[in-house]
C-alpha cells in the first residue's frame, strides 16, 4: 500500500486535514461590477474556469438538475430521475466520431482533469456522508423501546454514529466484508488451487494502432487502457469459466489494483472442481512452468516468455535493480535449480527450474531458469502479457492471500515541513480522515471508477445472513423521528432472521437446513422481507462472528419454542472446553455455543 510509484503520471495525494466546515473545491471570480463571487465544484461554470484549454469555448459543466432523456419531472419514491456526477462526467468523456475531442488530446493535462473529476465524486460522496452523521442513527429496537419508556422522545437523543458504511467502496468495512466473502466461499469449497495476476500490457497491438494513428502515448489516454484491459479481463473471465485452460471451475474472485504503475492489473482466486484438482505434482507441472522453452522447438513462446515473464535482472548480477532491498531480491530472486516441484514447511510452492543451458541475454547479463516468473503457457500466448500463476492449494498461505487481495487502496508515506504535532485530535476516530489518510489517486484508478467498472468480483454469490437477540435487531431511523414512531414502525416487521423461522413453518424442505445453507435453496426478497424458494442459482450464506457467550442465552431462548419432540442435536468439535453443536428443529436451526455440562 505504501509502495513507491515506479511509472511518471499525475496523481493525487489526498490528505486527511479536512474538518467539517470544508465544502469542497471553489473558485473566486471578480464580476465586472467588481463584486466578488464564489463558484462550487457542482456550478456549471466550474469547469471552462478551472480548464481554459480543455473548454475554449466556455462550454457549462455540470450541474445539478440535470434530468434523464424522457424522464418525466418531479421526485418518483425509490427511483432516480437526475443525472448524477459520476454518470455526467461519464458521459462527457466518451469518444464522438463528429466532435473534435480536445479534452483527450492534452495529454498531462487530461490525466489531470481525470484525477480531478473523480476527486470530485468521491469527495461528493463523502461530504454526503459526513453530513449524514448527525441525522442517521441506528439502535436495536429493544434500545428504542428503553428510550421511549424513560421518556425520550427526540430520536437525536439515542443511537450511535456511522462513519462511513459498508457500502462505500474501498472503506474499511466494504474491504472488511469482501474478505469475508472469500473466506464464506473458502469454507464452502475448501481452499483455493490457484493464484493468477494479469497485468495490462501497454504493447498490445490495440494500443500500438491507436497509437501510431493519434500520436499519442497509451500513458497519457487512461481511458483507452482501462477500456481495452476491461474487454482483455472479461474475455479472460468467460475462458475460465467454461474451463478453458484449468477445467471446470467450481467459483472465483478478483480485485483490480493499480499500485502506482500506470497501469491496472487482477489478482485472482480460483476453485478448480473436483475433477480438475490439482492433486499431483506431475499435474502442477502441466499447468505451471518456470522454465525457458527451447527456442528451436518453440520460438514463439520463448518470445513471449523472454518478453513478460523475467525478473530482473538482479541480485548479484544487477545489485541497483529496484526489487533489492539491503542487498537481496524482495522478492526472492534469482531462484535456485531444482529438478522437481515441492512444497516447503510454510506451504509455498518450490516450481521444477532444471539446468538445461537455456539463456536469453538482457542488459547484457544472460538470464537462465532461476529469473522466470511462473506462468501458464497457453495463456500466455493468447494474452501476450505478464501472467503470473501459482498454486495455492496450502493452508498456510491462505489467509494472507485474502487480505493481499482485499489490502485496499494505495497510500504514500509523504512529510511536508519539519514537525508532526500529535494533539488531542488524533484520538479521536474519524473514519473518513483515516479513508482520506495519504490516499494516492492514479488515473488509470480515476478512469476506472469513472466508468463504474467493477473493482470486486465473486462467483457463486455470498448472502450476508443477519441474527439478533429478539427485540435486538437493528434499525435506522431518521434524527427527526420520534422513538415511539420508530418504536411501532418496527416492531412487527420481519427481519432475514425471523422471516427464516416463519420460512421454515411454511417449506418443509427447508427445515433440514441450517441458517448457513438457507441461500443455497431459497432467497430472500428484501421487499417483502421473506424467503421463497430458489427458482435457479446458487449462493453461498455468510454468518457474522459470534462471540460464544453471546450465544447461550439465544440458545435456550430457542429451545423454548421450538415443537416437542422435533429436537435433534450434533456434536461439532470442542475447544477450551466449549462444544459447538447444530440444533435442528421444525420452527429453526442454530449454531451457537454450549458449555460442557450445561
Amino acid at each position: 500500500m505504501y509502495s513507491a510509484p515506479s511509472c511518471d503520471e499525475v496523481a493525487a495525494l489526498i490528505v486527511g486535514d479536512f474538518d467539517s466546515s470544508d465544502h469542497g473545491r471553489d473558485i473566486i471570480v471578480r464580476s465586472t461590477a467588481g463584486r466578488l463571487q464564489r463558484i462550487y465544484e457542482t456550478h456549471a461554470l466550474y469547469w471552462p474556469l478551472q480548464y481554459p484549454l480543455l473548454f475554449p469555448y466556455g462550454e457549462d459543466g455540470y450541474q445539478l438538475n440535470i434530468g434523464y432523456r424522457g424522464e418525466q419531472s418531479g421526485y418518483i419514491p425509490g427511483r432516480r430521475t437526475r443525472v448524477s456526477l459520476r454518470e455526467f462526467i461519464c458521459f462527457r468523456l466518451q469518444i464522438r466520431e463528429h466532435e473534435d475531442g480536445i479534452i483527450h488530446k492534452c495529454r498531462r493535462l487530461f490525466q489531470q482533469f481525470v484525477v480531478d473529476c473523480f476527486t470530485m465524486i468521491e469527495s461528493q460522496r463523502l461530504y454526503e456522508i459526513r453530513m449524514k452523521q448527525s441525522t442517521i442513527r441506528g439502535e436495536v429496537l429493544q434500545g428504542i423501546e428503553e428510550a421511549m419508556r424513560r421518556g425520550d422522545d427526540e430520536a437525536s437523543s439515542i443511537g450511535t454514529r456511522i462513519i462511513l458504511p459498508s457500502s462505500f467502496t474501498g472503506g474499511k468495512r466494504y474491504m472488511f466484508n469482501r474478505c469475508q466473502d472469500a473466506m464464506a466461499i473458502c469454507k464452502h469449497f475448501g481452499y483455493p488451487d490457484l493464484f493468477l495476476t494479469i497485468t495490462c500490457n501497454p504493447n498490445w497491438p490495440e494500443f500500438q494502432r491507436f497509437t501510431e494513428r493519434e500520436r499519442i502515448p497509451i500513458a497519457d489516454r487512461p481511458d483507452i487502457s482501462c477500456r481495452v484491459f476491461h474487454a482483455k479481463l472479461k474475455c479472460l473471465l468467460s475462458d475460465l469459466k467454461e474451463g478453458v485452460f484449468f477445467g471446470p471451475l467450481n467459483a472465483g474472485m478478483y480485485t483490480i489494483e493499480f499500485q502506482k504503475r500506470g497501469l491496472p492489473h487482477a489478482h485472482m482466486l480460483l476453485w478448480l472442481n473436483g475433477e480438475s484438482n490439482l492433486q499431483s505434482v506431475e499435474i502442477v507441472d502441466e499447468f505451471i512452468c518456470a522454465e525457458l522453452p527451447n527456442p528451436q522447438k518453440f520460438p514463439s513462446l520463448y518470445n513471449v516468455v523472454t518478453k513478460y515473464m523475467i525478473h530482473g535482472p538482479c541480485g548479484a548480477l544487477r545489485p541497483s535493480s529496484p526489487c533489492m532491498k539491503d542487498g537481496k531480491c524482495s522478492k526472492f530472486y534469482p531462484k535456485r535449480f531444482v529438478d522437481q516441484t515441492s512444497f516447503d514447511e510454510d506451504g509455498y510452492p518450490i516450481y521444477r527450474r532444471r539446468n538445461m543451458g537455456v539463456t536469453v541475454k538482457i542488459n547484457d547479463v544472460d538470464i537462465d531458469n532461476r529469473f522466470v516468473v511462473p506462468y501458464n503457457p497457453l495463456l500466455l500466448m493468447k494474452y501476450q502479457a505478464h501472467i503470473n500463476l501459482e498454486f495455492c492449494n496450502k493452508s498456510n498461505v491462505i489467509k494472507y492471500l485474502f487480505k493481499y487481495v482485499n489490502k485496499g487502496p494505495n497510500r504514500v508515506t509523504a512529510t511536508v515541513g519539519e514537525r508532526y504535532d500529535v494533539g488531542e485530535s488524533s484520538q479521536v476516530v474519524d473514519e473518513i480522515k483515516q479513508y482520506y489518510d495519504c490516499r494516492y489517486l492514479s488515473p488509470s484508478e480515476s478512469m476506472w471508477r469513472i466508468f463504474a467498472y467493477d473493482i470486486h468480483q465473486r462467483w457463486p454469490s455470498v448472502q450476508r445472513l443477519t441474527f439478533h437477540l429478539p427485540n435486538q435487531q437493528h434499525v435506522v431511523f431518521d434524527d427527526a423521528d420520534s422513538t415511539t414512531h420508530v418504536y411501532l414502525r418496527n416492531k412487527d416487521l420481519l427481519t432475514m432472521f425471523t422471516g427464516w423461522m416463519m420460512a421454515n413453518r411454511r417449506f418443509t424442505e427447508g427445515r433440514s437446513l441450517t441458517y448457513v445453507e438457507y441461500p443455497g435453496k431459497f432467497v430472500y426478497c428484501l421487499k417483502s422481507r421473506e424467503w421463497k424458494p430458489r427458482q435457479r442459482g446458487f449462493s453461498i450464506g455468510r454468518l457474522s462472528f459470534a462471540h460464544p457467550s453471546s450465544g447461550e442465552l439465544f440458545y435456550l431462548r430457542m429451545l423454548l419454542n421450538v415443537q416437542r419432540g422435533c429436537t435433534s442435536f450434533r456434536s461439532i468439535r470442542t475447544v477450551n472446553g466449549v462444544t459447538y453443536d447444530t440444533f435442528s428443529s421444525s420452527a429453526a436451526s442454530y449454531r451457537c455455543g454450549v458449555r460442557k455440562g450445561s
